[in-house]
């Protein structure tokens, strides 16, 4: 007889003997469950004498209980065999409810749901959360074409295939798998690839690329109902990428995103959301995916972190300096993105209150499910996290972070990392962006003042055991009057000990 014991808790009162034949009943508790009970072996919600009847056929050899879940029922004893013992508690079960023997199910404890997403205030046409969906026209030219062509079914299975941890490309074998971990799961982009050769040459599109996308919605509108990409029902297609050959001109076709231009022009009765120009070829396999994730980004609200007006145009620097929305398009979205992407659970956020005293906290790997954050807030932190704080994340050298280290210009080393952020909202008569984003007239067009995020301690390595932050830290302070980070925090940050993939950070006030 095979016992069925998976995902199941025979539960009994320590007080109860069951070789004397007793039954109890139990009160499940918040993480169990009730399924059924012991005995309940024609699986009907009730004992009876069916049941027994049954049990007892099945200990004559006449009909044989064949059904897995009946089997572990008949086994009242827990013994692991179904024996006469099985039957005579059985029978005992059945004089009185209050002895029938309950299966609790162990439960999971549910999940916490995600926060809603701060960055869909500036009016971003890609959700960030839930389905996501992407048109890409795979176009080239009578006189600029691909050095290596590749089938519409290929460059699908680069931008929309499924995870898979051994891929060559890992973690840019597809643009759904990266957004997948990276949003834990909470944004599912889809989409669908279009190839296509443009009627004229290339230079006809140089200056404007909403001609082109017309001509690609023109070419397939009677055969594809491109409502579809739609996905969050706001009358838009989310987001359009066309992509061209790798021997376009940069001064044109340099990956970019921005808005569609033409608020009147409509396929299938939607408008156009946010598109993607760029000769990144889906034949450089992880270029491809890494350049339009990070222009995606764009289209999901998320401005450029790196230096628009600097020789040095890198934002943060160092082994710690990695941020997809920065120069180094081949890591992870740092805690700031997801942050205001909605990619954390409501629990993963947690807040440092100066009220009471000294704090400790727990951080996961942030390339992980489980990865968290923790943030110190200046004063007040407003509800939709466009204020003045620092966020603190746990950031690793794995998963979406794997391709750093195998890449000579770029160095990643596993840690703990901080950014100082100011992300206040700003609205003029065209649109709401952040107000401290680059090239904004905030900035000063310098990038010398306030910035939207700043690394902390720049240039140098993740902290570790042992480090402790503190005010004479390079970037830990809040912003003065003239724009420097020179006002105390007036907290000090220690790094505890790295045990089961958690660093323990303690903050405590000065």
């Amino acid at each position: 007889m095979k016992r069925l014991k998976k995902g199941i808790l025979f539960l009994m009162s320590t007080s109860v003997l069951l070789t004397a034949g007793l039954c109890t009943s139990l009160s499940t508790s918040a993480q169990q469950v009730l399924v059924g009970y012991k005995g309940d072996v024609n699986l009907d919600g009730t004992l009876s004498v069916r049941d027994a009847v049954l049990l007892q056929k099945h200990l004559t050899d006449t009909e044989r209980i064949t059904d897995e879940a009946a089997c572990s029922r008949a086994d009242l004893t827990g013994e692991g065999n179904v024996n006469v013992y099985d039957l005579a508690l059985l029978k005992r079960c059945l004089r009185s409810t209050d002895e029938w023997i309950p299966i609790y199910e162990e439960q999971p404890e549910p999940e916490m749901p995600f926060i809603s997403a701060p960055i869909a205030a500036v009016g971003s046409s890609l959700p960030s959360q839930g389905d996501a969906g992407l048109v890409i026209f795979y176009i080239d030219f009578p006189d600029c074409t691909y050095e290596n062509k590749l089938s519409a079914e290929e460059v699908q299975e680069i931008a929309f295939g499924g995870e898979d941890e051994t891929s060559a490309y890992y973690p840019f074998e597809s643009m759904h798998a990266f957004y997948k971990r990276s949003s834990k799961g909470s944004m599912n982009l889809t989409g669908q690839v279009f190839s296509y050769t443009a009627q004229n040459s290339i230079s006809a599109y140089n200056e404007d690329k909403a001609a082109l996308a017309k001509e690609c919605y023109a070419a397939f509108k009677d055969s594809v109902d491109f409502s579809q990409f739609d996905k969050d029902g706001d009358g838009r297609i989310d987001a359009t990428l066309l992509t061209v050959p790798e021997s376009a001109d940069e001064d044109y076709w340099w990956p970019c995103a921005g808005g569609f231009g033409d608020p009147y022009y409509t396929v299938d009765g939607m408008t156009i959301g946010h598109i993607i120009t760029g000769n990144a070829a889906p034949s450089d396999h992880m270029n491809f995916n890494s350049s339009y994730l990070h222009e995606m980004g764009h289209c999901m609200g998320l401005p450029d972190y790196y230096l628009y007006y600097s020789e040095d145009f890198d934002s943060m620097h160092g082994p710690a300096g990695t941020e997809l929305m920065d120069a180094d398009a081949y890591s992870d979205f740092g805690a700031f993105s997801k942050l205001m992407l909605g990619w954390y659970r409501e629990d993963q956020v947690q807040v440092y209150d100066s009220t009471q005293g000294v704090q400790t906290f727990l951080l996961s790997a942030a390339q992980t499910e489980e990865g968290n954050c923790v943030i110190i807030p200046y004063g007040t932190l407003s509800e939709d996290y466009f204020s003045e704080y620092f966020i603190i994340e746990y950031s690793t050298d794995t998963g979406n972070n794997s391709a750093v280290g195998h890449l000579w210009w770029q160095e990643i080393e596993s840690g703990i990392r901080i950014h100082h952020i100011q992300a206040e909202l700003y609205s003029d008569e065209w649109w709401t962006y952040p107000k401290y984003q680059n090239g904004s007239e905030h900035t000063g067009l310098n990038d010398e003042g306030i910035r939207l995020i700043r690394l902390v301690n720049d240039g140098g390595s993740p902290f570790r055991t042992g480090d402790v932050i503190s005010s004479s830290t390079s970037g830990f302070g809040w912003y003065d009057s003239s724009e420097q980070e020179s006002i105390d925090p007036s907290v000090t940050i220690s790094v505890g000990a790295l045990v089961d993939g958690q660093y323990t950070i303690t903050i405590s006030p000065n």
